[in-house]
Parts: C-alpha cells; structure tokens; sequence
C-alpha cells in the first residue's frame, strides 16, 4: 500500500536541482567529448569536422533544455508573472527530440498565469515518458482564459503508462519516500494542486491521454 510523500522545502530544492542535472549531463559530456577530439594532435580533417558537428548540436540542445527547465521547474519572474503560450511552445519543441517525437500544438497564443504553464510543460515531459520509443504528441487547450487547462495525446509504438507515476501525481509512493527519479511527476502533482486541478493518466485505445482537470 502507498503512502504519503510528505517533503520539506529544502529535499524538494534538491531532488528538482538533480533532475534539471539528470537532463543537462548528457549533452554538456558530449560538448566535453568534442573538445577532447579537437585537442587531439592526430585528428583527421573528418573526425574534426564531426566533433565540431557533435559540439554545435549538443551546446544547442543544452540550451533549449537549460530555457524549458528554468520555466518547468525555475522561478521564471514572480508569482504573479504571466507566460505567453507560444513561448512555451518554442521550448517544448527544443526540448523534445524532434527525430524522435512530433509535436501537433493546438492551444491558442495567449497569456496564462505562470504556474499553469509550469504544468503544461511538466505534464510534456510526463506524455513522452508514457511513449519511450517516440510518436506523437498531440496539445490541445481545454477552456478558455485564464482557467485554461490542458489535455494531451501520445501515440506511439508500445505506448504506456509507467508504474507507480499515478500514485507520484497524487503525491503517494510505495515506501513513502521520494528520489530524484520521482521528482518531476510529484512535482507535477504539486504545480496541478497549486492551480486546484488535478493530472489524470487513461489509457484511451493505443494511445495514453494526459489530462488536467
């Protein structure tokens, strides 16, 4: 039986830090890679020319992370900062592996309070994660103003909901306790309450919707 995952500001500081790592580890060691290669004295003119091409593509990919995270989980202005919608789309779209997942983006271009669109972006992350092999993600707005809330569709081969990230979206885990691992979808759940909504998971055919309601 699951219990409560009751975190004080501190540990929730730290495991948010370690997943904004997790995310930004793999490019920069590519970024570092590319370097090595290009000090090497008896490189050739091709494995040059592709450390350059490594080390542009990585550093543009540690950026569009480092922008997506400090809006999904960074302060990004004060409380009461609003966010326009097509930003936010730009960031997911440079998050996102486009060779891997689409992006069908549906809701308007309009200003919303900063906190429901920290929630669209982490319930992003949270629709990928349900499709670990790529497809599609489908955004659609549900409402209008500034009690806009979303809905999102992933389809994609062996689509499926991963265990135990329900219970993390209501702030419950297995032995109570939480890692970095964890973090971004009780997080979630936390930006979701802050807005009175809540992040439901279905299983709708062979596709996985991501809704706040």
């Amino acid at each position: 039986m699951s219990g409560q995952v009751t975190l004080d500001a501190l540990d929730l500081a730290a495991l948010l830090c370690s997943r904004v790592c997790h995310d930004l580890i793999s490019p920069t060691g590519a970024i570092v890679n590319g370097l090595e290669v290009l000090e090497e004295k008896d490189s050739d003119e091709e494995t040059k020319t592709f450390a350059l091409d490594l080390i542009k593509k990585s550093a543009k990919t540690a950026s569009a992370r480092l922008q997506f995270c400090r809006l999904a989980f960074g302060a990004a202005g004060s409380s009461a900062a609003q966010i326009d919608l097509g930003d936010a789309e730009g960031m997911v779209r440079g998050f996102l592996d486009e060779d891997k997942t689409k992006v069908t983006w549906n809701p308007p271009r309009v200003l919303l309070p900063k906190n429901r669109v920290k929630l669209l972006l982490n319930m992003v992350i949270i629709a990928n994660q349900t499709i670990p092999r790529g497809g599609t993600l489908t955004v659609d707005a549900v409402g209008e103003g500034e009690s806009m809330s979303f809905r999102i569709t992933a389809a994609g081969l062996n689509a499926r909901i991963p265990q135990a990230l329900a219970g993390l979206l209501e702030g419950r885990s297995e032995s109570g306790t939480i890692d970095a691992h964890a973090i971004q979808p009780f997080y979630t759940g936390l930006l979701a309450r802050a807005c009175g909504l809540a992040v439901s998971l279905a299983a709708e055919g062979d596709q996985i919707v991501v809704a706040a309601q």
